[in-house]
């Protein structure tokens, strides 16, 4: 493309396009340009198609190469939440450089009267304001502005008036600006995809990548699963969790005809939908529904900062009445009216809140809300699922064996055929065992039903075939091994997890499975019971001597074995009964119970989408030392609220003591004021951690 190159010095280009973009191409050129090697930012403008890099040495002619030889077509367009940012910082600019325009316009160039008429009408919006606050019962900070302003207009000062109007505007559009502009980045960091899905087809289902789907395609979605796209139930019916749109807890009953949505989750059974949205048509709309709860889900110490807030402003009023009282200077009376407390309070919290967040998202973790961050902070136990958590997300299949005439083949060819469809790591391993076996397992049976405590039921050549754990086979469903099965089996899944594979009433198979633990999980241990965490404890479905000695290797001095997800649950509501906050880290299917008990829960990357659903927080990498840093990051976040506040409540006070003594001016407080409180909102999106 034909471009201009404006400043050109070792480490920096400026460089401008002859043309302009769209806010979507101009946010996919910056992608473009920061991925050329040796480029370490880039940044792009859609007005005139300007350009600003900073590179090492030696990647000049690199960029310029690539910029000559680039077309407009192949300029991809960038997310909208990309796009929206940046439209959002090129708003703002316009707006403020708009107001300073007018103001110059009214202050400079309009005649006497103009101006007072121009004052008044500009007052009257402000005045209405603070009249509606208090027509609602509310002394709030609007309440403090009209009374500034017109204190101002009745002593005869208009240009202070002005001054208080414009920035008072300045500094809304600044508050407005950086909460949107935190939103829009924690939006864009915290985006998901649906990696795959699987297409009904004549042939059978067909696993492929979501990028592929079509309007029209139909998908298969079993239990446990999260839908990926919006859509009419084809065939089939499930019980689906529409939480994350409608706030129900409770799982809604979807049939035939029905509409389901992107995010929403399978609890149980198992449908065909038919696409009418793709995964992209329908993702603004999840990352926005997520925004919305994060909001929502405000920290505890944002919500006493907001009463506190408000809380002070009837006492600046008096402060302001007493003044003028004492002093008969409405000069003074005005400096202190120009001073709140509310303003830096209520937009400092929440900017905190938000920037940790997206800061989190930095280290690969997910969280949906400031409460979850502040409970985080507090807790002081923690407990973990061991399979899939404590242990390695890639278990492997050790042993295979056959009972009742079937061999090791038949055995595995039809565990992994069952496990398929489940996204648990139990699961995963069966089925690369088939691959590296090369047993080929195409569907044989009807619909799959996850029975959430340990096992998955299913019908196999008119016989109903179960696969799961000791507990699930031999004591829920009755299987009954004769007496020298149990022999081979006692001593064959000793220090194993293990699978009971039946088919009709006969047990046919085991599957002995290697779980080792995570190369970290020892010293992750260690490392929070040194951040603060008391009690640390595991759970299990694994047998006592399995988990006795997981629990040895990690330093972990309390476990509990061969549990059920309803006992976890219990488990975890005993330890919230005893005086303690609790932290439930899982993965599973099964997990989800406790997670939704726990005071705040945490799901691994490799979690079902039901975990994650239900979890507070979810981590983006298989890293278990996230959560020491999620502990320190929580314990940081509030730590700087509470030094703000310190902050803020001391400098607005002197401010009031330098208006009242009448070292201060009007408009000189309001401009400190403003300063300050733009000063600490900037300040609030800093880094807690240091990289």
């Amino acid at each position: 493309m034909r471009h201009q190159v404006v400043y050109d010095k070792p480490g920096r280009l400026r460089a401008r396009l002859n043309t302009s973009l769209s806010y979507e191409q101009a946010a996919g050129l910056a992608s473009l340009l920061s991925g050329i090697d040796g480029v370490t930012s880039a940044e792009t403008t859609a007005i005139n198609g300007g350009m600003l890099i900073y590179y090492r040495q030696g990647a000049r002619e690199r960029i310029l190469n690539f910029i000559t030889s680039l077309k407009k077509a192949d300029i991809p367009r960038e997310d909208d939440i990309t796009a929206q940012s940046r439209e959002l910082t090129n708003d703002f600019k316009q707006n403020v450089f708009t107001l300073l325009k007018k103001g110059f316009i009214r202050r400079f160039i309009l005649p006497g009267p103009l101006k007072t008429l121009f004052s008044l009408k500009r007052a009257g919006g402000f005045i209405k304001k603070g009249v509606k606050s208090l027509w609602d019962g509310r002394i709030n900070v609007s309440v403090l502005d009209a009374v500034s302003i017109s204190a101002a207009l009745l002593s005869g000062t208009f240009s202070t008036a002005n001054s208080i109007m414009l920035l008072l505007n300045i500094s809304e559009l600044l508050e407005e600006y950086t909460h949107k502009k935190a939103k829009a980045a924690l939006a864009k960091s915290i985006f998901v995809n649906t990696d795959k899905v699987w297409l009904v087809t004549d042939g059978g289902d067909v696993s492929i990548p979501s990028a592929q789907l079509r309007k029209g395609d139909k998908i298969r979605v079993r239990a446990g699963a999260m839908i990926p796209v919006d859509g009419e139930v084809a065939e089939g019916e499930a019980t689906v969790n529409e939480a994350s749109m409608t706030g129900e807890p409770l799982p809604v009953l979807r049939g035939a005809g029905a509409s389901v949505y992107a995010g929403t989750v399978i609890d149980e059974g198992s449908v065909v939908i038919s696409v009418r949205n793709l995964p992209d048509e329908s993702r603004i709309q999840k990352i926005a529904d997520m925004i919305d709860e994060s909001e929502s889900l405000k920290a505890g110490v944002q919500s006493k900062a907001e009463k506190l807030a408000d809380a002070i402003v009837p006492y600046s009023l008096l402060t302001a009445v007493g003044t003028y009282l004492f002093t008969r200077s409405v000069q003074k009376a005005l400096s202190v009216l120009m001073v709140d407390y509310s303003c830096a309070i209520k937009l400092s919290s929440p900017i905190c809140v938000i920037s940790a967040m997206r800061e989190a998202v930095g280290h690969n973790i997910m969280i949906k809300g400031g409460k979850h961050l502040e409970s985080y902070a507090n807790a002081d136990t923690i407990v973990f699922d061991k399979t899939g958590t404590l242990t390695a997300s890639c278990p492997k299949v050790e042993k295979i064996y056959a009972f009742n005439g079937y061999d090791e083949e038949t055995v595995l060819k039809t565990a992994a055929c069952i496990e398929e469809h489940f996204p648990h790591s139990i699961a995963r391993a069966v089925v690369k065992k088939a691959e590296e076996a090369g047993l080929s397992h195409e569907e044989e049976h009807a619909d799959v039903e996850y029975v959430v405590a340990h096992g998955i039921a299913t019908m196999l050549d008119g016989k109903r075939t179960l696969i799961g754990s000791a507990h699930f086979l031999f004591d829920d469903e009755g299987i009954k091994p004769d007496r020298e099965t149990k022999k081979m089996i006692k001593k064959a899944a000793a220090g194993c997890s293990a699978l009971y594979l039946s088919i009709g009433d006969k047990l046919v198979g085991m599957l002995c499975i290697n779980d080792p633990l995570r190369e970290d999980a020892a010293d992750v241990i260690d490392g929070l019971k040194n951040c603060g965490f008391k009690r640390i404890v595991m759970l299990t479905g694994d047998s006592e001597a399995a988990a006795k000695k997981a629990c040895e290797k990690l330093g972990i001095d309390e476990y509990k074995a061969q549990v059920l997800p309803e006992d976890k649950a219990n488990i975890v509501n005993s330890l919230k009964r005893d005086g303690h906050k609790v932290v439930m880290v899982g993965d599973g299917i099964n997990d989800s119970p406790a997670l939704a008990a726990a005071d705040v829960s945490v799901a691994m990357k490799s979690a079902s989408d039901i975990a994650r659903q239900v979890a507070d927080i979810t981590l983006l990498t298989e890293d278990l030392s996230s959560l020491m840093t999620l502990k320190e990051l929580s314990e940081k976040l509030f730590k700087r609220i509470t030094e703000n506040h310190r902050f803020i409540v001391g400098f607005n006070t002197l401010l009031i003591l330098g208006g009242i003594s009448g070292t201060l001016a009007p408009s000189t407080s309001a401009v400190l004021h403003n300063v300050s409180t733009t000063c600490i909102s900037a300040l609030s999106t800093r880094p807690c951690l240091i990289k």
